[in-house]
């Protein structure tokens, strides 16, 4: 009988504790959770204004500082969610800091990018719709982001560059600047005259509309080759006109050239024979 009540006792006990830790902790779970909630749609918000706010200034700050921003505040947000549910604060951001150091030694490669996308934007060797060659490829700034630099090539593929890599390695910026030189060499032969050549790109330069006067461009014999003399032609342009120019160029002076007979040799040898007795 006393074994029956002290069973009673005990779990009419457990119930009171349940009932008393329930009506205790559930509004603070409660009101933790709805925070929480709350606090990750401002976040989401706050982060989608600034992204574009800031994409019509800065289109490369705004995805690594809308992505930096977006992390600090939500872990701020799970900070205080755990200390209203009752979690010592201190302990809690203890807990965190160890966990950062772990995963910052299991990660490094990972920091340094991080460092390497900072260095990006103060530095800002190129910036969103600049043209690029790195790390083995040329095409157009995406986006920086916070870990990594996504690049469009001209053949449409999407390339992915670790940040860390593009601030520690060699870049080219094509696009920095607003005009560019377009070196062609072309090789006549030692019988054609050097004047008449050299009057035909004069002259096809003045009649393409694309070329630029400012700075002159220049004409002169570059090598006297093993086959040919070698012209070299230096012309200014617009950046985003160089590749074109260079394509057209080329077939312009070849026709020019055989218009007015003057030849392109290709690489050949004299082969002198003696019959010896």
């Amino acid at each position: 009988m006393e074994e029956v009540l002290g069973t009673d006792v005990d779990a009419s006990q457990l119930i009171d504790q349940a009932i008393s830790l329930v009506m205790t902790y559930a509004p603070k779970f409660v009101l933790a959770i709805i925070t929480l909630l709350v606090g990750l749609w401002l976040i989401n918000r706050f982060v989608k204004v600034l992204d574009n706010r800031l994409g019509k200034k800065d289109p490369t700050l705004n995805k690594f500082l809308c992505g930096l921003i977006s992390a600090v505040v939500k872990i701020m947000l799970l900070i205080s969610v755990a200390s209203m549910v009752g979690i010592e604060t201190t302990s809690f951001i203890a807990v965190i800091g160890a966990a950062g150091l772990a995963i910052g030694l299991a990660l490094q490669g990972s920091l340094a990018n991080f460092a390497g996308g900072v260095l990006l934007l103060i530095f800002k060797p190129f910036k969103v719709g600049d043209t690029i060659e790195a790390q083995g490829f040329m095409g157009a700034v995406v986006e920086i982001q916070i870990l990594y630099t996504v690049v469009d090539t001209f053949d449409n593929r999407r390339i992915v560059i670790p940040n860390g890599s593009l601030s520690n390695a060699t870049l080219v910026n094509v696009s920095i600047y607003d005009k560019r030189r377009c070196d062609m060499t072309f090789g006549i032969s030692y019988n054609d005259d050097i004047d008449t050549a050299k009057a035909i790109l004069k002259r096809l330069f003045e009649e393409d509309e694309r070329s630029l006067t400012d700075p002159a461009p220049r004409i002169c014999v570059a090598s006297l080759g093993d086959n040919s003399v070698n012209l070299m032609f230096r012309a200014w342009v617009a950046t985003g006109d160089l590749w074109p120019y260079y394509w057209d160029m080329q077939e312009k002076v070849k026709k020019a050239f055989d218009k007015e007979g003057i030849s392109i040799p290709f690489p050949q040898r004299d082969v002198h024979v003696h019959n010896v007795k």
